[in-house]
Parts: C-alpha cells; structure tokens; sequence
C-alpha cells in the first residue's frame, strides 16, 4: 500500500485528519498534526476580477452611492457576515465558508499598483516589486530549491501557453493542456549524454523531461477515476484533471490552471454573473470531489485576479483598478475573513489602498503549508498569519 492510499485510508476513521496520539506529542508541540503530501492549486483570474462585486461590503451606502448601475442588491447577497456577502453566483463560496474551509483575504495588492493586464500579472507571477523584472517566477523558484534532483511534474500547468510563475533553472514543471492525451513517444535510444554544446544540452533535457512527465501523468490517471460528475467548462475540465492527478498520485507540488473574461469595462453585470458561476460550479465540484477522497486537508486551493477593479462603475462596467479579495479553500485553513472591510472613504484616486501585500499570502503557503522558507526565494514580506 502507498503513503496517500494509507493516509486516505486513515482519514476515512479520523474524520480526514490523522491525529497523534498522546505518546507522540512529545516529539512536537502540534496537538492536530496533518500528515501527508501537501500540495497547492492555484486559478487565476484573468482579466482584472471585480472584488467589490465579488465579495461585497453590502451594508455600506457607499458603495451604492459608487456603483448606481451595477451594486448588487443587499437581499440578494449570498453568506452575510459582519457587513461583508458573496456575490449570488457564490453561494457554494458561502457554503464552503460556512463549513470552515474558505478562508477571505481582504484588499490584496501591491504597492505602486500597475494596471497593464500583462504587467501586473508578471508581478503576481515573479513575486516582485513593481519596478523589479525577473525572468523567471516565484514557483519556478521554490522548484528549483525544494527538488534535489530534478522532477518534471514537480509543477503542472493546465493551459495551452506555459505559464511564468512556474518558470525555474530547470525544467521542474510541465504545461498540459489535455492530460489524457498527453502522451509522448519515448525513444529508448536518445542521446542524452552532454557534449560540447549547452544549448543543445538544454534543448534534450527539455525534451527528456517532456517524455518522463508524460509517462508519470499516463501512470497517475491510469491509477484514478472521477468521484463525481463535473459540469461541462474549461476550467471544470481542468480541476477535474488536477484532481485525477493528485488521486493517482502524481504527488506534484503545484497544480496551475486559469479563468479568463473577467475585464469588464462594459455589460458586466451578466458578464460577471456567468464567470463568477462557472468559477463556483468547477471549484465546489472540485472541493467536493477532494472530500470525497479524503484529501482536501492536503490540497489548498488559491484563488486570484492580477488587479481589481476602480471603485466606482463606469455606467455599465467597471475600469483597472487595484486591490482585490484572495480565496484560500482546504489545506485546513482556519475559515476566517482576514483585512479589513474595503474602505470606500478613503480611497487613493479611486483606488482601494491595498491593506495586504500578496506576497505576505505566498509567504504563508510556503512556509505553513510546504514548510518552506520564502525567504530563499527572495520574498521579504512578512508571513500572513491567521490563514491558517
């Protein structure tokens, strides 16, 4: 029997946690010790995603003084609590909320905010300050570090195009676009001895990594079947492939896949509606299928958009803007609303002043949850207590 079958099979008498017992504590100081590999998922949302209708300050005039064409109305706001509710579409956000296993990051950002889709993405991406340039990104990083040999599905990338957040020294990362049809050759005779060339050295060392990821991805999906039925979207697909993959074992480190359609300067309360609902369909079906195996509490799912939008609406839409709510879902994260209620009386040209700086939240998954110390990788900011 493997570790995750084992630890699967423990959770199913512990409630999904293994606890140690009492002759044990003497080795930690942890009463709940979660035992397993853990891994990260990470959906961003492409677009600049609209955090004050996604979850919203209902009870404060503002922001219906702000948003007279598109405020959603305070009765139809989803999971109320002190003055903050999700957005309709949401309720299965709410829902996971109510269970203790969504966690609200409130007014994340960065400062000296930029609002070029692509610019402000590669920030999120490399982890960076807004006048800083890296060529490669904060995962690809901690890859670099946390894998002593080198491991090509260490990080998976669900998506046609690769994705800089998971770019590193080595090849420690896979982009996928549809798993089941991944499926490489391998050439038993391939020359992968080094020569005199680097760049050709490099160019079979990607080439090899592509065949060795392949054949540990058809091994994974061979090993595991879909708990439930997924709805019919792109990004349904997606977690429904992240979740065959981690069930099979693949034990990745990182799982990356994305949501566009979220810039909506125009027709954006329909617009809005139709995103935010496939994104709460794919994620609860996802959240629920991890359950079901016994594993959310060794997956944490992190969700977010490379800016938000401005305070007020443009008369159909909303423009680029700044700070914005992060989700946290499973990884036994404490369910709280971290930040402050977004403060639409002091506002910074428009603008929400960001409260949490969004490398403060990676601080927190690398060093809680991949027991990892960001600051190898470059990131300074203080770890965010609280998420879990």
């Amino acid at each position: 029997m493997n570790r995750r079958n084992f630890l699967s099979l423990t959770g199913t008498f512990t409630g999904g946690l293994l606890i140690l017992p009492e002759f044990l504590h003497a080795f930690g100081s942890q009463n709940n010790l979660v035992v397993g590999e853990q891994c990260l998922v990470f959906i961003q949302l492409n677009g600049g995603n609209d955090g004050l209708n996604t979850f919203v300050p209902f009870d404060d005039p503002l922001y219906y003084q702000y948003r007279p064409k598109i405020a959603l109305n305070k009765n139809e706001v989803v999971g109320k609590n002190n003055g903050m509710a999700f957005h309709p579409a949401l309720n299965h956000f709410a829902q996971m909320q109510q269970n203790g296993n969504l966690s609200v990051i409130q007014n994340v950002g960065y400062p000296e905010p930029n609002r070029s889709h692509f610019r402000s993405q590669e920030i999120w991406q490399t982890a960076t300050d807004s006048n800083q340039y890296l060529n490669d990104g904060w995962l690809g990083r901690y890859l670099d570090f946390q894998c002593k040999d080198h491991q090509p599905t260490a990080g998976v990338n669900l998506d046609s195009i690769d994705n800089l957040a998971l770019k590193g020294n080595e090849p420690n990362a896979i982009t996928v676009k549809d798993p089941n049809r991944f499926k490489v050759r391998n050439d038993k005779d391939e020359n992968t001895t080094l020569s005199n060339n680097p760049h050709l050295d490099f160019v079979r060392k990607i080439a090899n990594s592509v065949t060795e990821g392949s054949d540990e991805i058809q091994n994974a999906l061979a090993q595991s079947t879909s708990e439930i039925s997924y709805p019919k979207t792109g990004l349904s697909k997606n977690l429904e492939w992240i979740a065959r993959l981690i069930k099979g074992n693949l034990n990745s480190k990182v799982y990356y896949t994305s949501l566009s359609g979220f810039d909506t300067h125009d027709n954006q309360l329909a617009t809005h509606q139709r995103k935010l609902s496939e994104l709460n369909d794919a994620v609860y079906s996802f959240y629920t299928d991890l359950k079901k195996a016994n594993l959310l509490q060794n997956v944490t799912i992190v969700i977010f958009s490379e800016f938000g939008r401005r305070v007020k609406d443009n008369g159909n839409g909303t423009d680029h803007g700044t700070a914005a709510p992060m989700f946290v879902i499973g990884g036994n994260n404490k369910g709280n609303v971290l930040g402050n209620n977004p403060n639409l009386s002091n506002l910074d040209n428009g603008d929400l002043k960001h409260q949490i700086d969004f490398r403060s939240v990676y601080a927190a998954l690398l060093k809680e949850k991949m027991n990892f110390d960001p600051t190898i990788i470059g990131i300074k900011n203080k770890v965010l207590n609280g998420v879990f």
